[in-house]
């Protein structure tokens, strides 16, 4: 063999080997993030807590995917499942501690059972607006808060959705008197069903998906779950078409999104800026759409033969005045409950000031 073609050997193996070496190391899996650092592709496995089919409930963690998607140019990619998918809806803070995924969207007072204070992260009865807990939670230490109480866990919660107050509920029959609470099977979350519970109602606990089967069959009389929107979605009113309000026991309704601790410290920090940006925009989304959506669906309650009504003003005060007994004995019961009930509560003061002096009453 001559020098010359031993050479082209030579050149035409290197040129296929370094074909083969691209091949296995694509381009598009890595970058170069701000400082410099190459920047691996992420995929993420995320249960949602709520079907992404229901407007503003459920929707939101699709667009929060979307935009890390967009914004990394694919590089951050979240496959978001279903409720019982992957794991139970009311099982998603413990999946991600456990590592079975790296991240989930859920509502963090369905953890009250091993998490007491949990529940303030995510509504508490006539508790703060949907603004004002947001306020709370960049400004007024809630996040830190939140951190701190999870990270036994080793869950880190991210505010990445919030909307406004939910409904009372959906009954069969009026609510009279407190007397019509007595004896009332009814679904409820979060602290709202301890204070229905001391008022005699008998409570239980469903995902979104099992509630309208156990009102049609008479299993429950009565629920609550989310907004009119979802509820309407869910057909709450063609077996109960009472509606109540106002949401007393969830002025504000705040979802997060809980990334394993070992998911999150692998990111790079350009990449935790991303998910901490994508969730912020998600908030500020959800909220408006979620106010948008509800004002033709009360519209169209008429022609259904459904009823808007507001509780009795004697049933409201009573609600009231056992839901701070509620949190008071919660707080008693559980140190973290009560630093963050006080925190909520010396920032709500705060604002009072403001809140009090610069918005215009409501019209009469």
């Amino acid at each position: 063999m001559s020098n010359r073609a031993a050479f082209a050997g030579v050149a035409t193996a290197f040129a296929v080997g370094l074909i083969a070496s691209l091949a296995i190391r694509p381009a598009s899996r890595v970058v170069t993030a701000g400082d410099g650092v190459a920047a691996a592709s992420v995929r993420w496995r995320l249960p949602s807590a709520f079907g992404t089919h229901l407007p503003a409930l459920g929707d939101n963690v699709l667009h929060v995917a979307r935009s890390l998607a967009d914004a990394s140019g694919g590089r951050v990619r979240i496959e978001v499942f279903e409720p019982g998918e992957v794991v139970p809806a009311f099982s998603i803070v413990d999946a991600v501690r456990d590592g079975k995924v790296q991240a989930g969207y859920t509502w963090l007072g369905y953890d009250q059972g091993k998490l007491a204070a949990s529940v303030l992260f995510g509504a508490v009865p006539f508790g703060m607006e949907p603004w004002e807990f947001a306020s709370w939670w960049y400004e007024g230490g809630g996040r830190e808060l939140a951190r701190e109480v999870y990270a036994p866990l080793h869950v880190h919660p991210l505010l990445c959705g919030i909307i406004g107050p939910e409904t009372a509920g959906w009954f069969r029959h009026e609510i009279r008197s407190l007397d019509d609470l007595r004896g009332l099977k009814i679904r409820f979350a979060g602290l709202g069903g301890k204070v229905l519970q001391k008022l005699g109602a008998s409570v239980t606990m469903l995902p979104g998906g099992e509630i309208f089967q156990a009102l049609e069959k008479g299993a429950i009389d009565a629920t609550e779950f989310s907004l009119p929107v979802v509820d309407a979605r869910l057909g709450f009113d063609r077996v109960a078409p009472i509606n109540y309000y106002p949401g007393w026991h969830q002025p504000f309704t705040a979802f997060h999104l809980v990334v394993n601790e070992g998911a999150w410290s692998e990111l790079a920090a350009a990449d935790r800026a991303l998910v901490e940006l994508a969730c912020s925009a998600g908030v500020i989304r959800n909220l408006a759409r979620a106010e948008a959506l509800q004002g033709p669906v009360l519209a169209g309650f008429a022609a259904k033969g459904v009823s808007a009504l507001g509780l009795p003003p004697e049933v409201l005060a009573e609600l009231r005045r056992v839901s701070e007994e509620v949190l008071g004995e919660e707080a008693r019961n559980d140190r973290d409950f009560a630093r963050i009930l006080d925190s909520q509560r010396a920032f709500s003061a705060d604002y009072a000031r403001w809140k009090s002096l610069a918005y215009p009453p409501p019209a009469s």
